[in-house]
């Protein structure tokens, strides 16, 4: 029923025609009109008119006559379309009547007739296709000099945030003048980056977005995509240059010392700060408006603006990631590591499409190789302080310059201890080379580098304190260092790395040296004045015996005396606890033997004249060690 329904419909609808059409030419137009009415219709009375009308294609020949006028009378035009709101709306509803036509009578191609008036049909509609093109490109180029580059405003409240443009200020202030050039606008520093740039009217983007809605049902999405990256780039790439990015090669940051890079760094900071929070969202979201309703040409818009932009701040990344692994090269090489994984929340939300996959997947790959690079610059590290050479003894046995470096350097590093664990926790480096270092069960990856740091430092020293000939000196030397890094690690994070039982272990190896000194240091001295310290005091006892004994005594005395004092004991605590045990060992055998000395008959009244220093002078000139600056010959003469 429903196919005689339609077949007699046509048939009334072709009678009507035959009837009032005078001419071939008001006939066609007639059947033009019924079949506006209805796809289905023009189809079936298509179909009909193929088979058995000889003037098959006559209504579209007529129809694409007027549409070629229509749009040739845009096409010819000197002047924007866009410039006049009535001639854009009217040469957009031609485009739309010819696509109709084309995608209407398409199915009908196979007659020869039919495809020669499509072919013409495509020739018009490419000829407005890159009309469109072009006033698309004008638009946007008009949008986005009537934006004030300077401005920008908050997403949630709404507020607006400007560039100071009206002085000059310093790097901290941000505004650069150049002579009696207009100030160039650059940012001040952001710490809302919940913000978003409207860089374009938003009736510019309505009119875009109804170019690109007929570009891509034309087939010409791909152009589309191209006229408005080529335009977008262009802003984000002199966005970027404003916030004082400079466009550097990996080779040209290899080359670059590395101060300059340090620089360089702190400004690609707060650059790639400013382009995933607030630009990359904000060309993303213009993207979506334009190409609304087609998300594989917003998606490739928003790829093509953006790809530029993320290489170059990408390879910087990468640039520091594969460069030098010297250690003092970490700090910044962190702040690297630490922006990257940061954002990468941000840049997995607006690079989530499929042409973004390339540029999401080489962001993680260079957080990983900053992370590598981090772990390289450990090893470089360890091995610089493997390679350390003895070379000259330190005056006084002090601390090393190499404790002072690495204890700061370690202190220094575990500010980012968070990121240093995060680091580690996947690739622990195992300690190499003889050592006897066990992890615990419950220590955490940068504890292992840690005290294996520590482990190479203590063996290192141990080969330099071997330069002193005196064993005393090479004692000081040890406890001097060996208290220095107890310190060090006590009043840091280093404490809780490496833990209580490090300490305690180090503070007795400290306690052990002062031990070696006291013996080392004063056996002569204590050996002559303990000689016969349990004999008796009669006759027998040779004045001229004890008179060599205090000779004896006071050579050895000042010679060690000499030898020490310019030696140096750092910590004034370990200053004072190293003096008093000396002052306690010393003392009371002196005391003593000046007793012996004073008691003996022969020298009576003169013995004072024997006896060079007091027990009070000789406490005084060991008070006056270790402080590294020489000392007097001190005592009675």
């Amino acid at each position: 029923m429903a196919e005689n329904g339609e077949e007699k419909l046509i048939a009334v609808a072709r009678h009507i025609a035959k009837t009032l059409g005078h001419n071939e030419t008001m006939a066609d137009d007639i059947l033009q009109i019924f079949s506006n009415f209805d796809g289905r219709l023009r189809e079936k009375l298509s179909d009909k008119l193929t088979d058995e009308d000889p003037r098959a294609c006559a209504a579209l020949e007529q129809n694409l006559k007027s549409l070629d006028r229509q749009i040739n009378r845009y096409l010819s035009a000197d002047h924007p379309i866009w410039s006049d709101s009535a001639d854009a709306s009217s040469f957009l509803d031609a485009v739309d009547e010819l696509l109709a036509a084309i995608r209407d009578w398409t199915p009908m191609a196979a007659d020869k007739p039919v495809a020669s008036c499509l072919d013409r049909a495509d020739d018009l509609l490419q000829q407005a296709m890159f009309r469109l093109e072009d006033e698309f490109r004008s638009l946007m180029e008009r949008g986005g000099e009537s934006f004030d580059v300077t401005r920008y405003r908050n997403n949630e409240s709404g507020a607006d945030y400007a560039f100071d443009s009206d002085k000059d200020e310093d790097e901290d202030g941000e505004m650069i003048c150049s002579g009696d050039d207009d100030p160039i606008p650059v940012a001040h520093p952001i710490t809302d980056f919940d913000i978003v740039i409207d860089a374009l009217p938003s009736a510019t983007i309505n009119d875009l977005h109804e170019i690109a809605k007929r570009m891509v049902a034309a087939g010409f999405g791909k152009e589309c995509s191209h006229a408005y990256s080529s335009c977008r780039r262009e802003f984000l790439e002199e966005s970027l240059s404003r916030l004082g990015l400079s466009k550097l090669s990996i080779e040209d940051v290899h080359k670059m010392p590395w101060s300059d890079i340090e620089d360089e760094i702190d400004r690609w900071i707060k650059a790639v700060n400013v382009a995933v929070r607030i630009l990359f969202p904000s060309e993303r979201r213009l993207c979506d408006r334009v190409f609304s309703g087609f998300s594989s040409a917003a998606d490739l818009s928003f790829m093509e603006v953006c790809r530029g932009s993320t290489i170059q701040l990408l390879n910087f990344a990468d640039a520091v990631a594969i460069g030098s692994r010297a250690p003092e090269r970490l700090f910044k090489v962190l702040d690297v590591f630490e922006t990257v994984r940061d954002l990468m929340p941000e840049i997995e939300v607006v690079f989530s499409d499929q042409y973004c996959l390339v540029l999401r997947n080489e962001a993680m790959a260079i957080w990983r190789r900053l992370g590598e690079s981090i772990r390289g610059i450990f090893m470089e590290l360890q091995n610089s302080i493997r390679r350390d050479p003895a070379k000259a003894a330190v005056p006084g046995g002090g601390p090393h310059p190499i404790t002072r470096y690495v204890m700061n350097y370690l202190r220094a590093a575990c500010r980012s201890r968070q990121t240093l664990e995060q680091v580690f926790e996947e690739s622990i480096a195992p300690p190499t080379g003889g050592g006897d270092y066990r992890k615990p069960d419950d220590a955490s990856s940068l504890s292992v580098q840690m005290a294996w740091i520590m482990e190479l430092l203590e063996s290192n020293l141990e080969s330099k304190s071997k330069i002193y000939r005196d064993p005393a000196l090479c004692s000081v030397f040890m406890m001097n260092n060996g208290r220095y890094i107890v310190q060090k690690v006590k009043d840091s994070e280093l404490g809780s790395l490496l833990g209580d039982d490090w300490i305690r272990k180090h503070t007795a190896k400290v306690r052990q040296c002062h031990m070696n000194y006291q013996r080392s240091s004063w056996s002569k001295a204590l050996g002559v004045l303990k000689q016969d310290n349990n004999s008796s005091l009669g006759s027998n006892v040779s004045v001229k015996g004890l008179k060599e004994k205090l000779k004896l005594f006071n050579m050895y005395f000042e010679d060690t005396c000499k030898s020490q004092s310019n030696w140096v004991i750092f910590d004034e605590q370990l200053r004072e606890e190293l003096r008093i045990s000396v002052v306690g060992n010393l003392s009371p055998a002196y005391r003593n033997f000046l007793g012996r000395f004073q008691v003996v008959p022969e020298l009576g009244k003169h013995a004072e004249k024997h006896i060079r220093y007091t027990v009070e002078d000789l406490e005084a000139r060991i008070n006056e060690l270790f402080r590294g600056t020489g000392g007097s010959a001190g005592g009675r003469k």
